[in-house]
């Protein structure tokens, strides 16, 4: 299949579905997936706890904001009413800001996590869409991490990330289709900004202080570009029952070790910015080991879905995001960054 045949064949599939719920809806990747699912025509809620604010977010007749606490699952509940899907995207995100708090983040990560599938399903919701996560993998030598490899976590949020993931299928029915995902990290440009991930981080610096440090480097890490995640999203709204029910599906085609990724970025950074003059690329041991190569070749045979985007894309909308102004002060502003912003909150 080709990827003109995918567009063309994406393009006249009908709507099954009409009312998304978005958990977490107001972060990084919800403040791109909210305004493209609104213009292509559903009514979409976003429920999220509003630690980052929800400035993000368009202002739209078919847009409900609710600012609520995923723990809370009395009051998230009365949000499924007539709901059909739910794209769970609500976690503490990344390593550092799991760290932070261990008790807040696994009470959010994961003891609230099967009672949020029971109240969805209970409520007559269709579709549940998980975002896990490719970390899960940990540290792999294989060539190619397909779905079936083992989880080996090195951390609290690998390790409840993938402990999620059967309490899901274990509520699926034939009435109550369920999915996990797991994507690479995600880098480009939001609304809601995080510069707190690895290709954010090194374009940030690159155009900021002209050098990019490279933690480790021999690591390899899949990328995804968040309009491709976003495309995935809808996607997974459109699709049969029968072709994602009960399935795990890797996302990201793009596998390159840190330093490699470094390299792409200074390479973006100069053509876009010639006036920086050179950007240097120094190296500093690092504890995080993660590294893997995921494979994403059953989600392109089971749904024809290839990503249209690349890392390199994502570095040149990160230029012109700084470029026009829409990321001041991104050295020093808590909001860029997940654990600043938490600790400035003492969120609980």
């Amino acid at each position: 299949m080709s990827d003109t045949t995918l567009r063309d064949n994406t393009e006249k599939m009908e709507k099954m579905f009409n009312n998304v719920l978005i958990t977490g809806g107001a972060g990084y990747v919800g403040c791109v997936l909210t305004p493209q699912l609104l213009e292509a025509g559903y009514n979409v809620t976003v429920y999220d706890i509003m630690y980052f604010g929800d400035q993000g977010l368009p202002k739209h007749p078919n847009l409900s904001v609710i600012k609520g606490d995923s723990r809370d699952i009395a009051n998230l509940a009365t949000t499924f009413k007539d709901i059909d899907v739910v794209l769970h995207l609500a976690c503490i995100s990344n390593d550092p800001s799991f760290d932070l708090d261990e008790n807040l983040s696994k009470t959010i990560n994961f003891d609230c996590f099967e009672p949020t599938v029971i109240a969805a399903k209970e409520a007559g919701v269709k579709r549940f869409v998980y975002c896990s996560s490719s970390s899960v993998y940990g540290v792999s030598d294989a060539p190619d991490v397909t779905e079936d490899h083992p989880l080996v976590p090195l951390t609290l949020y690998n390790k409840f990330k993938g402990l999620c993931e059967p309490l899901l299928f274990k509520h699926e029915t034939p009435e109550f289709t369920c999915v996990t995902i797991r994507p690479a990290t995600i880098c480009g440009f939001s609304p809601r900004m995080r510069l707190d991930l690895a290709v954010n981080i090194l374009t940030n610096h690159a155009i900021n202080n002209r050098k990019i440090t490279v933690f480790g480097g021999e690591q390899l890490r899949p990328n995804l570009h968040i309009n491709d995640m976003v495309d995935l999203y809808q996607l997974l709204l459109e699709v049969p029952n029968e072709k994602i029910a009960g399935q795990i599906f890797n996302v990201g085609y793009e596998n390159h070790s840190i330093m490699d990724i470094a390299k792409m970025v200074r390479k973006v950074v100069l053509e876009e910015f010639p006036e920086i003059g050179e950007i240097e690329i120094v190296t500093t041991p690092s504890d995080d080991l993660r590294s893997y190569h995921i494979n994403s070749d059953k989600i392109w045979h089971a749904l024809g879905y290839r990503t249209k985007r690349t890392i390199e894309d994502a570095v040149r909308d990160l230029c012109t995001a700084f470029r026009s102004g829409k990321l001041p002060d991104s050295m020093s502003q808590d909001n860029y960054y997940n654990v600043k912003t938490m600790q400035a909150l003492g969120a609980k």
